[in-house]
């Protein structure tokens, strides 16, 4: 992985970053099974002086939602008066992103003394310890919400969820979003198999909540948390919502709602900050994630939770940058997440003609994620990102659309240079799409401004 230049770093920084950027990244090619262990993880925190027990932490899990979740609940409580950390992956822009306190990514002094001081730390084994880049990265997440005397850390799972270097806490309350196909060349390719990967968060005793409805999740889910004596809240049984869709337009903005009903009451109906009925449901997770905080001796109060729901910011989750024509940008990587953005293009903006920017990584559904988007598109601009080595070029993308899709398209080097393209066929009422992996996404977003529309009062 190419080190980020940065003209103002001094050398130690430079150096910091040369240490952490060399190890194996997971992020960039796919582990082989016997690669995901948490041995390494929990060495590396003994050196570290085990800073994650000494944190309350929410656990979150999931195929698809649980960056938008953990987004949603640190808003939450941070608004209810909590210093909250978030540790999110991968990141979009910038790697500080991934560490955050009260919604104030780590500044790069902060990143370069902590990653001296785990390097220092690991010293002492001479060699025989040598930690991923994730291992790295979330024990950095964890020291800095330490340091910075969190009240609460909302910790999103990398991969996963059993193996994941995130599993090595005990949380508060542990949450399972959405199960779907995703990574299933390492967690399977049934959904009992995924969500037994996932279900690897569940801790004894620890309160969960799930958002899987597929019966062949739940019942896994279900049968490890009797099996860890964990009390369980499921959406569709123990907790359920309403989504009323909103209404981007080229001159307003109606922000969706959401009405939650628990086994304990229900809820006002509350402004969404984040578009599409799949934010609603994740809303509903953390809705039901609260109640089990109350239970576990926390105070949120239900106007901390209403602002948070209403104010969370979540780059390139349906967001909207531009509006003349409109220009959506989202970071949907499977089938799912394409469903997703479909049904939402479809409820919240109005009708047109709706160009496609996508890119992809080759471990990915690409076939049933273009079979998806197709029929809603007039033309695809295909391309390449340049910022992970597992985008699938862009030649190779479009005999996956040939072959399964009908969609005319059109191959482009760059993703600047397909945007572009896209841009100047858009008349001012189309709407183009950026989407297929958060790493598109990453390196669009700088040249289409971060300003969203409409402006966040």
């Amino acid at each position: 992985m190419p080190i980020p230049e940065s003209p103002a770093a001094s050398s130690p920084s430079r150096d910091a970053l040369a240490f952490w950027y060399s190890r194996v990244d997971y992020e960039r090619r796919q582990p082989n099974p016997g690669d995901l262990t948490l041995d390494r993880m929990r060495a590396l925190l003994r050196l570290c002086g085990d800073p994650q027990d000494k944190l309350r932490i929410v656990h979150v899990a999931g195929s698809k939602g649980k960056g938008s979740t953990s987004a949603m609940l640190a808003a939450v409580l941070g608004r209810a008066g909590y210093r909250t950390g978030l540790f999110t992956s991968p990141h979009l822009c910038r790697v500080e992103e991934r560490i955050q306190v009260d919604g104030r990514p780590i500044t790069p002094e902060e990143l370069t003394t902590l990653l001296e001081d785990v390097r220092a730390a690991l010293a002492p084994t001479r060699g025989r310890l040598e930690p991923t880049f994730f291992e790295i990265a979330t024990a950095l997440g964890f020291l800095h919400f330490r340091r910075r005397r969190t009240e609460a850390a909302v910790v999103e799972v990398g991969l996963g969820g059993r193996f994941d270097s995130t599993n090595v806490c005990v949380p508060a309350v542990s949450v399972i979003t959405s199960i779907s196909f995703d990574h299933t060349q390492l967690l399977g390719d049934r959904l009992a198999s995924i969500a037994r990967e996932k279900a690897g968060i569940v801790k004894p005793g620890r309160p969960v909540v799930s958002g899987a409805t597929a019966p062949e999740a739940r019942a896994v889910i279900e049968a490890v948390c009797r099996e860890r004596r964990a009390p369980l809240r499921e959406l569709g049984a123990d907790f359920r919502y309403e989504y009323t869709p909103g209404r981007v337009t080229r001159d307003d903005f109606r922000r969706p709602r959401v009405r939650v009903r628990t086994a304990r009451r229900a809820w006002p109906e509350m402004e969404l900050g984040l578009l599409g009925d799949h934010q609603a449901a994740n809303a509903a997770l953390v809705v039901s994630c609260v109640e089990a905080l109350h239970a576990e001796g926390w105070h949120v109060p239900d106007a901390a939770v209403a602002a948070g729901l209403a104010d969370v910011s979540w780059p390139a989750r349906m967001e909207v940058l531009r509006r003349r024509p409109f220009v959506v940008l989202d970071c949907a990587h499977n089938v799912a997440s394409a469903e997703a953005l479909v049904e939402t293009l479809t409820t919240t903006f109005p009708p047109g003609r709706r160009w496609l920017v996508f890119a992809g990584s080759g471990d990915k559904d690409l076939t049933g994620m273009l079979r998806v988007l197709a029929p809603h598109f007039a033309h695809a601009f295909l391309t390449r990102y340049a910022s992970n080595p597992r985008g699938l070029p862009a030649e190779e993308l479009a005999e996956v659309l040939r072959l399964g899709a009908d969609l005319s398209h059109t191959v482009h080097a760059t993703p600047a240079e397909a945007l572009r393209a896209a841009l100047a066929r858009a008349g001012p009422d189309d709407l183009v799409c950026v989407t297929g992996s958060v790493f598109l996404a990453g390196e669009l977003r700088p040249l289409l401004g971060t300003g969203a529309w409409p402006a966040r009062p």
